[in-house]
């Protein structure tokens, strides 16, 4: 029987050495000094002898060596050639998919058909998982690697974001999972790597005028700064603005259908002036960029991408990366340590801050929590429970008119 002292003592004698201790298990001490466990059989499928590798001494100990061995022998025993097994086992593995094929496999199956973040979804992915584990094999990617990379995202100075891509490589994992490309996931018993922080931004008047008169001389483009007074004129969440269509148009009114609301309820919103002139702004940008009459009726995204190949608005988070990009614009010079501007002139804010900014201005003018709900599609369970598409709707016209009304006031005040 073999024991580490009898292995470790085992010297090289210049010719392979196989020294089997029972039924085909064994050691092979090579010219080298390299030992390696082994089990030499003949295959139940083949009847041709087989010499199958368990592992290097000491990496592998005799203890594993043995059981690994004992599995074979079972193997074998069963009619089962566990060489072939191994075979099998590598091809598998170089068959399994990398990383960077199952991102690709989750953005074109799942994320761009299903989700409505799909493209923060791709901005997350290719910044910090292909790069991280791309050429790596999916099936290889354990909890720790998992942990570590949100660690490195918190360590940046990013929380927030870590707590984004473990959502993020979490559904992809999942998705993996359900349609049987992996066995399991790496990400079960992860917890958000940083603390949730509640949103509670509300811009005080004097902030909303600095915002609307600045937002002139901030370096984005006339399509965001429309659509981001937009939000705060009409008092709707980004994603939904950014997405307008002109066949949701009818009038004085805007109907948002189900796939595009975060209930999934059709929701009716009344258009002020304010906001129809904003709408009217961008369609004739449209017009301009496209070469089209001045009294040519235009059907499509009020906010469309700028890449004519792609029938579909601009990207839902372009608003929010553009302001976040000027609160801290680059100065020239100084390159080793470059200056910024805060071009917007107020502590930062959030797109989806300046909704929470209009629905705070509706209760300062008396409007009633009942109508702010039914305005921002946020029925309350014993409140409005349920509501038709037309109920409240000479509340939420009356409601919009009187907050368009101070909207204007402050902006133009001295």
């Amino acid at each position: 029987m073999f024991t580490d002292k009898y292995i470790r003592n085992l010297k090289p004698t210049g010719k392979l050495q196989d020294i089997r201790e029972k039924r085909g298990f064994g050691i092979r001490v090579k010219t080298d000094g390299i030992k390696i466990f082994f089990y030499k059989y003949q295959s139940p499928v083949t009847d041709k002898r087989r010499f199958l590798t368990l592992g290097e001494y000491p990496g592998i100990s005799l203890a594993d060596a043995r059981r690994y061995y004992s599995k074979a022998y079972e193997s074998v025993k069963a009619g089962i050639d566990p060489l072939e097994i191994k075979h099998q086992e590598k091809e598998e593995l170089r068959k399994a998919p990398t990383v960077a094929s199952l991102v690709t496999d989750y953005l074109d199956r799942h994320a761009k058909r299903f989700k409505r973040s799909r493209e923060e979804d791709e901005r997350i992915l290719n910044r910090d998982i292909i790069p991280a584990w791309g050429n790596r094999k999916a099936t290889d990617i354990r909890k720790k690697d998992v942990i570590h990379l949100l660690d490195k995202i918190v360590n940046r100075g990013a929380p927030a974001m870590a707590n984004s891509t473990l959502r993020v490589v979490r559904k992809m994992f999942n998705f993996a999972v359900e349609k049987d490309v992996l066995p399991g996931t790496p990400c079960i018993g992860i917890k958000l790597p940083s603390p949730l922080v509640s949103r509670d931004r509300a811009l005080s008047e004097s902030e909303i005028k600095t915002f609307w008169a600045n937002l002139d001389s901030c370096i984005i483009s006339k399509e965001v700064k429309l659509a981001l007074r937009l939000i705060l004129v009409t008092v709707q969440r980004p994603g939904e603005v950014i997405g307008m269509h002109t066949d949701e148009i009818e009038g004085e009114w805007w109907t948002l259908p189900p796939e595009r609301t975060k209930n999934k309820k059709t929701h009716l919103v009344y258009l002020t002036a304010t906001a129809r002139g904003i709408i009217q702004q961008a369609i004739e940008l449209i017009k301009l960029k496209r070469c089209l009459q001045a009294d040519q009726k235009y059907s499509g995204y009020i906010f469309p991408c700028p890449k004519k190949s792609k029938v579909q608005p601009i990207g839902e988070k372009s608003a929010a990366h553009a302001i976040n990009n000027n609160f801290a614009w680059p100065l020239p010079g100084n390159e080793g340590n470059p200056a910024t501007e805060n071009k917007i002139g107020i502590e930062k804010f959030t797109p989806h801050d300046l909704r929470r900014t209009a629905n705070t201005a509706l209760a300062g003018i008396g409007i009633s929590e009942e109508v702010q709900d039914a305005i921002m599609n946020h029925p309350k369970p014993g409140i409005i429970r349920v509501y038709n598409l037309h109920k409240y709707k000479d509340e939420k016209q009356a409601a919009l008119e009187a907050w368009s009304m101070k909207l204007l006031a402050i902006i133009q005040a001295p």
